[in-house]
């Protein structure tokens, strides 16, 4: 009888307590357990006094787990939440990168900061519409803005025809497609390493290729080669990622660019991973959670081509703010795009010092043979 009067105590205790949580706390637990980082989870959610929830999230879990908690702090909620994709979309809930290289926004606004960019071809989730501009998410879960006309807006069927068709990867830094098989005339659009376009035929030295949207150019063989051989093929190693990341040397530092139109510090990593077939997260505070770890101590000796060094801060309360990353080239040189894509040293008696960054190193992490996240491309 006493533990039964104990247990029952203890669920009262427990029920009167939850009915004082503060809304806006009970929103913050399940923000923090379902949508961490807004980065790569829509969670916006606000409870007005008389009782009604608005917002919105892409995450269905979320929702139902904050619905029941606010519930129970407040029987009468009026739940006006919204679980994206929007109704108002129909069967376009995906689109398909339809330029050489995509601006993707902070804000649904030209205006707004660059957040990141994808190339030709990349299909992309749609959550939302406000006016010409589609809420969007990459392959790597970065969630941001782009504006409709740089993308073709496709229903899931249509993107996966898309995604089954044979297609061609474009490796060339910079180059075009051409209106006919010959390079002299008119071009279709600009293009950068990285691209996709649809295979539809060989004429002389050209393929003969479609976009997203339909239209059909010509591309030098000599520039592409099919994407499924190429996959099947690329070799990630200590050389073919300095060989990759030397091609980039000189690009301007653009930020939230992660093409050879310009690139930041995670996406010149990022730029270099991809092209060897591994897709990292986005943000170096993102791309410092992958791999294995490899110092923490500024033993370079330790240090491989090929890692990533990553930089910062510790705050007093002992937490990290990870600003920047690099990738280790060897002989005490590391290569990363500031200001332009640039190498400097660790060592202290080298012309290119970087004593700056060596002041604010944090670690290095190895991302050959620990990589769990190779190029994938459907948004199913």
């Amino acid at each position: 009888m006493k533990s039964l009067l104990t247990l029952s105590f203890c669920l009262l205790v427990s029920s009167v307590m939850a009915q004082h949580i503060p809304m806006q706390e009970i929103i913050h637990q399940v923000q923090k357990t379902y949508a961490p980082d807004k980065r790569t989870v829509i969670f916006e959610a606000e409870v007005s006094e008389d009782g009604k929830l608005t917002g919105k999230t892409s995450q269905a879990a979320a929702h139902q787990a904050l619905v029941e908690k606010l519930k129970a702090r407040q029987p009468n909620l009026i739940d006006e939440m919204q679980v994206l994709p929007l109704a108002d979309l129909g069967e376009q809930t995906q689109a398909i990168v339809n330029v050489s290289v995509c601006n993707i926004r902070s804000a649904p606004k030209h205006s707004a900061e660059l957040a990141t960019q994808a190339l030709l071809g990349t299909p992309l989730k749609v959550y939302e519409k406000e006016g010409t501009w589609l809420r969007v998410q990459t392959p790597d879960d970065y969630i941001s803005w782009v504006d409709q006309g740089a993308v073709t807006l496709a229903s899931p069927a249509e993107a996966e025809h898309w995604h089954k068709a044979r297609k061609l990867i474009y490796l060339t830094p910079y180059g075009f497609s051409y209106a006919q098989a010959r390079a002299e005339g008119p071009t279709t659009s600009d293009l950068v390493a990285g691209d996709l376009l649809a295979y539809k035929a060989e004429k002389g030295g050209f393929y003969e290729v479609a976009y997203p949207d339909g239209r059909t150019a010509y591309i030098r063989k000599t520039d592409a080669r099919f994407y499924e051989d190429w996959l099947a093929t690329v070799q990630i190693s200590e050389s073919s990622l300095v060989s990759t990341s030397k091609t980039l040397m000189g690009l301007p530092y653009l930020w939230g660019g992660t093409s050879f139109k310009g690139v930041d510090c995670s996406g010149f990593t990022k730029t270099v991973y991809f092209l060897n077939g591994v897709q990292l997260p986005r943000d170096a505070s993102q791309q410092v959670h992958s791999g294995e770890l490899v110092d923490t101590t500024k033993d370079w000796s330790k240090l491989r081509p090929g890692d990533l060094l990553f930089f910062g801060k510790v705050n007093e309360d002992g937490t990290e703010k990870v600003v920047h990353v690099a990738m280790w080239l060897g002989n005490n040189q590391f290569i990363h795009s500031s200001n332009f894509v640039m190498v400097n040293s660790v060592d202290p008696a080298a012309e290119n010092f970087d004593e700056f960054n060596v002041g604010r190193y944090l670690r290095t992490k190895r991302i050959i043979n620990h990589y769990t996240n190779a190029l994938k491309f459907s948004r199913k």
